[in-house]
């Protein structure tokens, strides 16, 4: 049986004595009901993970001592940046669970012009907050140790604007005439995927202008919350860590 993985933001250090944040104190206690010396792992974000065990429990307070540190990592050897323009709903969290899922390195909520939600000021950074603790559930799930930041919220325009030395920059449109598997391989990308309804005409004029190619998904048109997944399962495949060997996608 898989032990329960919890994130906890504050650094860790073997054989030290940590109270639980209290939402992972909640969950461990009321929802698992875990008993004291229950094992569990733990892990702060920035790399490896530790064996933990519960001292005691008190109310909503847990209490767990940990082992020593493992160097355990499931990091793709794909360094993916998704910016993704702001969907509606539900849809960003669903996005980003499963872009951490899937391997992504760092997140880029960004605003378009079709973006049917708006955020700003106090409003935005509390989302932001907010799908910061999506990546980092998810890493509690898919068993990743180091959790992708989520930036704050941004124009396109200005995101664009920033230099990317390096680095493949990727746009998903249905009409492009290379796939992915037409590119040069690199370890380094940038995929930018538009809001419902896609980027408008000015928006891909200044993705290209900032270096962006254009590449299809095939010949059907997909909705916002997977033509970001299915890119990135598809990167992951042709050169990151879902096959070995070549693949035709």
């Amino acid at each position: 049986m898989n032990l329960p993985r919890f994130y906890c933001r504050e650094p860790l250090a073997a054989g030290a004595s940590v109270d639980l944040p209290p939402p992972v104190a909640r969950h461990a206690g009321r929802v698992l009901r875990l008993p004291p010396g229950a094992a569990m792992i733990l892990f702060d974000g920035r790399g490896g993970e530790y064996l933990a065990h519960i001292e005691r429990i008190e109310r909503d307070r847990v209490r767990a001592r940990l082992a020593d540190w493992r160097d355990v990592e499931r990091e793709s050897p794909l360094a993916v940046t998704l910016a993704q323009a702001l969907q509606a709903g539900e849809k960003m969290d669903f996005t980003i669970q499963k872009a951490v899922e899937l391997g992504v390195r760092d997140i880029a909520p960004v605003t378009s012009r079709r973006s049917v939600l708006r955020l700003a000021g106090e409003r935005a950074a509390r989302r932001v907050a907010h799908w910061q603790g999506v990546a980092a559930a998810a890493c509690e799930q898919c068993g990743r140790n180091q959790v992708p930041l989520v930036a704050p919220l941004e124009k396109l325009e200005n995101w664009l604007a920033r230099p990317a030395a390096g680095v493949l920059r990727l746009m998903l449109t249905p009409d492009a005439e290379q796939t992915l598997a037409d590119l040069p391989t690199s370890r380094i990308i940038q995929l930018l995927i538009g809001p419902e309804g896609g980027l408008d005409e000015q928006e891909i004029i200044a993705a290209e202008a900032a270096g962006f190619q254009a590449a299809r998904l095939g010949p059907r048109v997909l909705r916002t919350e997977t033509a970001g997944l299915a890119a990135l399962t598809a990167l992951q495949c042709l050169w990151g860590d879902l096959t070995k060997g070549k693949s035709n996608v």
